[in-house]
Formats: C-alpha cells, structure tokens, sequence
C-alpha cells in the first residue's frame, strides 16, 4: 500500500493507541510519531451483558469506540485528510461499527493485525505488505 504523504496512520488494539503521519511520500514511507491526547472509552458503547459477560471485553471495546470518536473529530475537523487503520482483528470489527461517512470516504485502508507493541519499522512493513 503506497500512501501519500500526510497520512494519518492508527495503530491500535482494545488498550493502546499509537498515531502516526507519513512524513515522506508515496514512493518513500516515513512515519513520523503524532501527539494525541487522551483516549477514554465512548459513551454508549456496549455494557456487560449475557452476551458479553467479559468487563475486561466491553472496557475494550468501549476504548475501541474511543478511539474511532477521536479518529471521526480529527477527520471532521479537517486535521486528517487520510487514514489507515491497523488494528488488533477483535478491536478493529468493534471500531468499524463507529465510523463516521466522512471518516470511511478518508479511509485509504485497514490493516487486521495487531502491531501495537511494534517498532515503527514493522508498521512501515507492515503498511508496505498491504
């Protein structure tokens, strides 16, 4: 996967969130790391329940839905022009289910694959594999 330069790129799972911005270009991938703030789990996401009697699931899965809050304010506010997602399998089914229109016409791709304890270089592996 090429990605041009500027591209946001998520790294997460259900406890972690790392970003990064392709700083060089298509040709030349470099992530760079970016600051974003705090991620806290979203209101509404799922409850403990028969169905989902794991706390330690629905928390994760409440920080997943945190995550793609962020991700849809950066993309409406203009501060993502385009995304690529990289996400532990379980974490990013829960995040596609809390995409904003506008965030998914951003989307220049997904990645299920959990490279959150990854170097930088991995992910930029990772990225070039797509």
């Amino acid at each position: 996967m090429m990605l041009p330069k500027g591209t946001t790129v998520a790294v997460a799972d259900g406890e972690k969130l790392n970003l990064f911005r392709n700083a060089g270009d298509e040709a030349q991938l470099q992530l760079s790391p970016l600051e974003h703030g705090h991620v806290s789990e979203a209101h509404g996401s799922r409850q403990t329940t028969s169905g989902n009697p794991d706390p330690g699931q629905a928390s994760e899965d409440g920080f997943s839905a945190g995550i793609v809050d962020l991700l849809n304010k950066g993309v409406l506010e203009g501060k993502i022009h385009g995304l690529v997602v990289i996400a532990a399998p379980r974490a990013l089914g829960e995040m596609r289910k809390h995409y904003h229109k506008t965030l998914s016409a951003k989307l220049l791709g997904e990645i299920a694959k959990d490279l959150t304890g990854h170097g930088v270089g991995d992910i930029e592996t990772a990225i070039r594999g797509a």
